[in-house]
């Protein structure tokens, strides 16, 4: 009889976590385990699952939210998520994302079960954002966890600094493993070479670095492609009208097809101000595409070797980045040498190796 592994997310609308725990549920699925994938909220799905996996939607937040109608929505949650969890008698239950891993804690803890968290991104923007008794409920739950996997070690190193999590000895560092796509295309995505820069657009992935020290290379003949979705595009598109390069920087939204644009690219640049182990920095040199990224916390420093596979460039250091961008632009030996060494990353974070090790801290 094949043993049931629950993994258990917010939804699978977008964002690397949800790409991470998606390609896990599939890998799971084919070697050997029952996968059941739960979504706290109903919504679209834009990654692949695979067939054997199940997929259990719980709550549709179809009502403008206020105090009561939040407080429906938790109890909601709760109920139906201690219900699957309670009906499927898992051998483990897997959560990601700092919302998700409490209440998927909590229903476990209640029902006896071993369960894993995994924090995805720097504890400021999560641990650290709860109120002070929800961080003790946070610590008192993640305790209680097999595992508390995060995806960098600097990372951890951080976690050690906060009061309470300081004294968890039961964390574990995994790596993002390479997703998985479709050969990339050989039609062309854009009729001009580009730099292609892939996140959410909001503030912490800093689009109007890229844009601005983009703005300084007018002689080249290359436009700025930027994929992704968010609350601050408006913004964006403004800044780029501003600056006079509508005609060169396109927003492309989110791309089913990323892979042929990872694979055309000129070169990869990543101005994150903060991020847990971005997903997009990996796709992009396992095409051997030649990658320039600020050393933000966390994940970059433990992903591009300086001056090896890419460049890593100081935090908010636009001309550091105009300079690394032009070097690269200029030197097409440089260039083949960041692509060869950038695709040895589909050896080191390959899923197999990945899933080794999340199988590992399953069966401990």
């Amino acid at each position: 009889m094949q043993r049931k592994l629950l993994f258990v997310t917010r939804n699978l609308s977008g964002g690397g976590a949800e790409r991470v725990i998606s390609n896990l549920a599939n890998y799971f699925s084919t070697n050997g385990y029952d996968v059941t994938l739960i979504c706290l909220d109903k919504g679209d799905n834009k990654y692949y699952i695979a067939p054997s996996v199940k997929i259990e939607s719980l709550v549709e937040r179809k009502y403008k939210e206020n105090l009561i109608v939040r407080l429906y929505y938790a109890l909601m949650t709760f109920i139906k998520l201690l219900r699957v969890i309670r009906k499927e008698k898992p051998y483990c239950t897997i959560s990601f994302i700092t919302s998700v891993n409490i209440w998927t804690g909590l229903c476990c803890f209640l029902l006896n079960t071993t369960y894993i968290v995994s924090e995805r991104t720097a504890p400021h923007y999560s641990i650290n954002k709860l109120n002070a008794l929800s961080k003790w409920f946070a610590y008192k739950i993640y305790s209680k966890a097999k595992v508390v996997v995060l995806p960098s070690k600097r990372m951890l190193e951080k976690y050690h600094t906060i009061r309470h999590f300081r004294n968890l000895k039961n964390f574990a560092t995994v790596y993002n493993p390479v997703n998985k796509f479709k050969s990339p295309s050989t039609n062309s995505v854009h009729p001009k070479n580009f730099i292609l820069a892939v996140g959410r657009l909001n503030s912490n992935k800093r689009f109007e670095m890229t844009i601005d020290a983009f703005s300084e290379l007018r002689e080249y003949d290359v436009d700025l492609l930027i994929s992704g979705i968010g609350p601050i595009k408006d913004t964006l598109v403004k800044h780029v009208a501003e600056l006079g390069l509508s005609s060169r920087v396109q927003f492309i939204g989110f791309q089913e097809n990323i892979q042929d644009y990872y694979s055309q690219a000129t070169l990869y640049v990543s101005t994150s101000a903060v991020e847990g182990y971005p997903n997009s920095l990996v796709e992009a040199l396992s095409f051997g595409c030649p990658a320039v990224a600020t050393d933000c916390e966390f994940g970059p420093s433990e992903i591009i070797e300086n001056g090896s596979n890419g460049f890593l460039i100081q935090l908010n250091d636009k001309e550091e980045l105009v300079i690394a961008m032009e070097r690269l632009l200029n030197d097409t030996e440089l260039r083949s040498k960041f692509s060869n060494n950038a695709i040895k990353i589909n050896e080191t974070n390959s899923i197999d190796t990945i899933a080794t090790h999340w199988n590992n801290l399953i069966q401990s």
